[in-house]
């Protein structure tokens, strides 16, 4: 293991994490948008995070929309009402979305924890060099 690879692969995380949290924040802004570029609501994203192939640590390996309908709701005066007035708005939970985002900025604190760490290992070890 390289000098620096524990720096390397906190680093790997933390952008991993950072874009799940941007995702998430998307998902919570267009949790009532009833219509997309594609047609039809919103649909929720998804990370799928996977090891790297290029060097240690993780990386995005692509996002995806949840495949899950839809959520049905009655109201008969909104634009995009359907014949039976039924309106289609994203599969978004706020709920969710919230949980995720805290376990996003949890495990971005602690790759920000180990890369600290690791700095001051090196710098220890640096000093002991000195002596």
């Amino acid at each position: 293991m390289a000098m620096f690879d524990g720096m390397s692969i906190s680093a790997t995380g933390m952008t991993a994490h950072r874009l799940w949290m941007d995702v998430i924040s998307s998902n919570l802004a267009n949790s009532e948008s009833t219509r997309s570029a594609e047609g039809g609501p919103f649909r929720r994203q998804m990370l799928v995070l996977g090891e790297s192939q290029k060097r240690s640590g993780v990386e995005i390996q692509q996002v995806l929309a949840d495949p899950a309908p839809p959520r049905q709701v009655l109201d008969p005066g909104h634009p995009d009402a359907d014949a039976n007035g039924m309106v289609a708005y994203p599969n978004v939970d706020p709920v969710r979305e919230m949980v995720d985002m805290m376990a996003a900025s949890r495990a971005f604190e602690a790759n920000a924890v180990a890369m600290t760490a690791a700095k001051q290992m090196l710098a220890r070890a640096l000093e002991i060099g000195k002596a």
